[in-house]
């Protein structure tokens, strides 16, 4: 291999701040996002469970358990990567409750709770579930939705048929109730089920309301800690519902909700393949949220994303950081749940490990070899706050797309530069080989979904599709996107011109079901482009081969790869990316030579 493909691929990939346009410095003190967080505090909680802690909570005699501890170790990782004490217990309880801990243990002396621990532990006041916001999706709404719709019916004397206020003394209140018929059989249930689906459906008109995509799996969480804000939620439950210290009222309530949410009974997670029974997981996560304090909003993002663990997260409505679509960097907390998991699995084995989150990559993704970039870029950073077995695995399964990928640009733009190509040319050339790829493995995708032949092909892609003349949305393309798309199904094409701000605003607001059916065909594969800044090797490898064989100033190297990459080129920040590489090439070329 010649000196300058050495140069430009050691320049391109020792800084992983130069691989993206996102502002990755700023996430590991938690601003904009707390994915780093969570990955800190999945290495801690690996590196514990592997050494054999106890992760179970139980109703013993004693003032702490040993989760007590990890949890402690979990909530400092996090918030030593930026996260408040409400979103660092909140992650904590999360990321302990998928490695194997129950949401809560014990009836009434010796109660405990997953999210309460975390809370207390972390030194925050709990808020109740009215001011914990849901993730954001464009707009934001908050668990109100839940309560209110709840206390509607509580008004409505809906929820239960038993009558309070002519409670005998001594029946209300106590045992003869809560340890009985009238509790376990009829008052809980009824309440627990009945007041789920209330704040389940209470969020979903919510959510749409406000213009936000409903999200059933966050609607039914929020819905299920509502009510158990006011049914006991550790209670035992009607014998129908299953057995004795089996089935309790969050269960019930988790019934509920994913009845009304629309979920499916099992979820299963990618690459282990296990299995939960849903409404288990909806009701322990509701007890979780229930106690937790008070998350911000990106404490939920983050949360959410650690649900797009499950295969069937775009039916579930969780986040997007577990495939097909490659999200910005600051969204992705999933690979925290999948390396978590799949270490687990492999009782810590590191490799087999990295085979199995190399394996989930390679499968879930339009882009793998971006995808696997993507994980490797978000790994070494956060290695940068804390080290552990999760960022091992996920450096090693990656590393290995990172080196070809940058060795294939480099020798392509050696080779090009060679035969007197342009730079400019050279990117645009790579993000046209982007762009067909992007399209043909989104009509790959949907002709499986759909079992139909189907082929999408993006024809146009700029910036700047409706405002006046400005340089800012004319370079940078994820903003006001310039869009039309050609759509075959079965050869009948659709063309859809002006996407972003003729077909799609005309098609919601007029509700045109059949415009609407059609859409994600053409919105999936342009949102993959518009958020292709979260990894720019189009531009910054081609940058530091220029920069290693000499052929301008770092600053005109710069500016000429970023003006031909008009898709990876999606937000600002590639042209400080790329001066940094055309120089640290340079550099290195001295000292080989």
């Amino acid at each position: 291999m010649n000196k300058e493909i050495i140069a430009a691929v050691m320049a391109s990939t020792i800084d992983m701040d130069n691989m993206s346009s996102d502002r990755l410095e700023a996430l590991t003190k938690g601003h904009g996002m707390l994915n780093i967080a969570a990955i800190c505090s999945a290495n801690v909680i690996a590196e514990e469970v592997l050494r054999g802690v106890n992760l179970q909570l139980t109703d013993e005699n004693i003032g702490e358990l040993p989760i007590d501890d990890l949890l402690r170790k979990s909530i400092e990782a996090a918030e030593n990567a930026g996260a408040d004490a409400a979103n660092a217990a909140l992650l904590s309880a999360t990321l302990c409750y998928f490695a194997g801990s129950n949401a809560q243990a014990g009836v009434p002396a010796g109660n405990r709770k997953l999210g309460a621990m975390a809370r207390m532990i972390a030194g925050v006041d709990r808020c109740g579930v009215l001011a914990i916001p849901t993730p954001k999706a464009n707009n934001r709404i908050s668990g109100y939705a839940a309560v209110k719709a709840v206390y509607d019916e509580v008004f409505n004397n809906s929820l239960t048929p038993i009558d309070g206020s002519i409670l005998p003394l001594g029946v209300g209140g106590g045992p003869l109730y809560g340890h009985n018929a009238l509790g376990e059989d009829i008052g809980f249930s009824q309440l627990a089920i009945n007041g789920a689906k209330a704040g389940t459906k209470g969020m979903l008109q919510a959510f749409a309301n406000v213009g936000m995509p409903p999200s059933p799996i966050i609607a039914a969480i929020l819905g299920v800690a509502a009510i158990l804000e006011i049914v006991h939620p550790d209670s035992e439950v009607a014998e129908e519902y299953g057995e004795f210290f089996v089935a309790n009222s969050a269960y019930v309530a988790g019934l509920g909700a994913c009845e009304v949410a629309g979920l499916p009974e099992k979820l299963h997670i990618r690459g282990t393949g296990e299995e939960y029974d849903t409404a288990n997981l909806v009701g322990d996560l509701g007890v979780i949220m229930k106690d937790i304090g008070g998350p911000s909003v990106v404490g939920m993002i983050a949360f959410e994303e650690m649900l797009s663990a499950f295969e069937e997260s775009l039916d579930i409505g969780a986040g997007f950081s577990g495939g097909p679509l490659q999200p910005p960097l600051g969204h992705m907390t999933a690979d925290a749940i999948l390396a978590l998991k799949v270490l687990l699995s492999t009782n810590g084995d590191i490799d087999q490990a990295a085979e199995k989150i190399k394996e989930i990559k390679t499968n879930f993704w339009l882009e793998p070899e971006i995808a696997k970039i993507a994980t490797n870029t978000i790994a070494r950073k956060s290695e940068q706050v804390r080290r552990g077995p999760v960022t091992r695995a996920m450096i090693l399964a990656t590393e290995g797309a990172l080196t070809k990928e940058t060795l294939r640009i480099a020798e392509f733009t050696q080779e090009k530069i060679t035969e007197g190509m342009d730079l400019s040319d050279i990117t645009k050339a790579l993000d046209d080989e982007k762009l067909n790829n992007v399209c043909k493995a989104a009509s790959s995708l949907f002709s499986g979904m759909m079992d139909k032949d189907i082929k999408i092909m993006i024809t146009k892609y700029a910036g700047r599709s409706r405002r006046k003349e400005n340089p800012f949305l004319d370079n940078y393309a994820g903003f006001d996107t310039n869009v039309d798309v050609e759509i075959e199904i079965e050869g009948e094409k659709i063309v859809m011109e002006k996407l972003a701000n003729e077909i799609i605003p005309d098609a919601v607001v007029n509700k045109k079901q059949d415009v609407l059916e059609v859409l994600p065909l053409a919105s999936v594969p342009v949102t993959e482009l518009q958020l292709c800044g979260h990894t720019i090797v189009n531009v910054i490898v081609p940058a530091a081969v220029a920069g290693a064989m000499g052929v301008d100033e770092s600053e005109v190297i710069a500016k000429k790869a970023t003006k031909g990459a008009y898709i990876t080129s999606s937000i600002p920040g590639g042209i400080e990316r790329a001066r940094d590489v055309a120089k640290r090439a340079a550099n290195i070329m001295k000292d080989l030579n």
